[in-house]
């Protein structure tokens, strides 16, 4: 065994792929960038708001006024430093660093694709996307037409992961058995063009595509990784993603990994694309450069790979953290996030905060918009986290006016899958009397309900 892992180490392949890769990304993020910011995004979600929701450790990262701007311009202009591959060690890098920060800046906005390419990143930047086809080989006067294996076996394993644990989310019985949410969201698509007052009405149709889309997310790593199968799963992929871009207003995720399933292939289908490419740009190729047939050399090998595989050993095992918490997770959502749960939930809530002076018993009720965005009390309304924080900035402001002895009280409802509103959080508890942590919060009332499932 360990000489069977060693010499796979040793193996190598085609560049081709993974210049593509590189391409592809650093085109679609700077799509991405110009996109958020054509929308008025910026304004809206970082710069409009009075307070932002913090993930638990990174308190720190806040947006930073009109220089926030400024973060998007060097990622976006990182990101196209990425596809051209132009310094792209420094630009990948930075790109990282920028994307994660504003991911970061506020919990609100959280989405599964961004934290994707925000690890997605991070592991491109111990890969040599430059080897090939790039701003950096040229410059250098030569390219190398091979790469280590695990290079491209890496981006392919992470792809996997993804769709594989997607698909281990769905197998719950609200999903196969109630076909929730779906069967929420689809009817209300009785606009789209043909199907809209037909497909998306019909139960079954809610049905076959709650089991349509698990057994697609569990099987598609596999038919694009089995050659004979790859074309048809390519066409599946590309299908999937399309329609469900039509159904839902995922941006530009599905394009993303439309444009990232295309590394399965092998090295005559990216040199197709890279020769198209040229014949596109052959006017800004003045110099021609040399192509070493041997492997680029990757300094530090011994350190990059232990690196590697700690990435994928908490890739397995992060999703798999709810285990460790009591209660149905979809209604503590404790380890939800960053586990690949991608629309598997409907949820509305409703709270309502008190604020009670502890000696005198006088109290008031909070205006919510008074500190927060329509869509920031939304997210807040079920997600116990978001909760708790929002319950101690009142305290900060309320205290920071001259109020004394506080104590704070929530009145919240939530419904989750269609299910009755039911009490969410213990209203005798002073939520200042708890703290922040990832410790199971037992101030969340019981679910009183069962969804069976992983």
């Amino acid at each position: 065994m360990p000489y069977k892992i060693s010499s796979y180490f040793k193996k190598s392949t085609h560049s081709a792929p993974l210049a593509v890769f590189r391409i592809g990304f650093g085109l679609m993020m700077l799509i991405s960038i110009i996109r958020f910011w054509s929308y008025g995004w910026i304004e809206k979600l970082y710069l409009k708001p009075d307070f932002h929701f913090s993930y638990y450790g990174f308190e720190w990262i806040k947006p930073i006024g009109d220089w926030t701007y400024l973060i998007f311009i060097i990622c976006g202009l990182s990101a196209f430093f990425v596809a051209l591959g132009y310094k792209y060690r420094l630009a990948i890098i930075t790109f990282f660093l920028s994307f994660t920060y504003i991911e970061l800046m506020d919990k609100t906005t959280y989405l599964n694709h961004y934290y994707f390419i925000s690890i997605l990143s991070f592991l491109m930047c111990f890969l040599p996307a430059n080897a090939y086809f790039s701003v950096d080989a040229y410059h250098r006067k030569v390219q190398y037409d091979r790469i280590p294996k695990w290079c491209i076996d890496s981006i392919k394993l992470l792809l996997g992961i993804v769709y594989f644990y997607a698909g281990l989310a769905k197998i719950n019985s609200d999903w196969l058995f109630k076909a929730m949410p779906l069967k929420i969201w689809l009817p209300s698509k009785y606009d789209l063009p043909f199907i809209g007052e037909n497909l998306m009405q019909q139960e079954w149709f809610h049905y076959a595509m709650s089991w349509s889309g698990m057994l697609y997310d569990l099987s598609i790593p596999f038919l694009l990784l089995y050659r004979k199968t790859r074309v048809i799963a390519f066409l599946l992929v590309v299908f999937f993603h399309i329609f469900t871009r039509v159904l839902f207003p995922i941006g530009m995720f599905p394009y993303i990994m439309i444009i990232g399933s295309l590394i399965f292939f092998e090295k005559d289908v990216h040199l197709r694309i890279i020769g198209f490419i040229k014949r596109g740009i052959r006017f800004l190729q003045p110099v021609k450069v040399s192509v070493e047939h041997k492997v680029h050399a990757m300094r530090y090998q011994s350190i990059i790979l232990p690196i590697i595989g700690l990435f994928f050993l908490i890739q397995f095992l992060f999703p798999f953290r709810y285990l460790l918490y009591p209660g149905e997770l979809f209604w503590r959502e404790e380890g939800y996030r960053f586990s690949w749960r991608v629309m598997l939930m409907e949820k509305r809530g409703y709270a309502n905060f008190k604020v009670v002076n502890q000696k005198t018993d006088e109290y008031f009720y909070v205006d919510n918009d008074d500190f927060l965005t329509a869509f920031q009390q939304k997210q807040m309304s079920f997600q116990p986290d978001f909760i708790l924080e929002y319950a101690h900035f009142l305290a900060d402001h309320f205290q920071a006016q001259g109020h004394e002895n506080l104590a704070i009280y929530v009145e919240s409802y939530v419904a989750l899958n269609g299910r009755r509103s039911r009490p969410y959080v213990d209203p005798n508890v002073n939520l200042l009397t708890q703290k922040r942590s990832f410790k199971p919060k037992t101030w969340i009332l019981p679910f009183n309900d069962d969804i069976n499932g992983l």
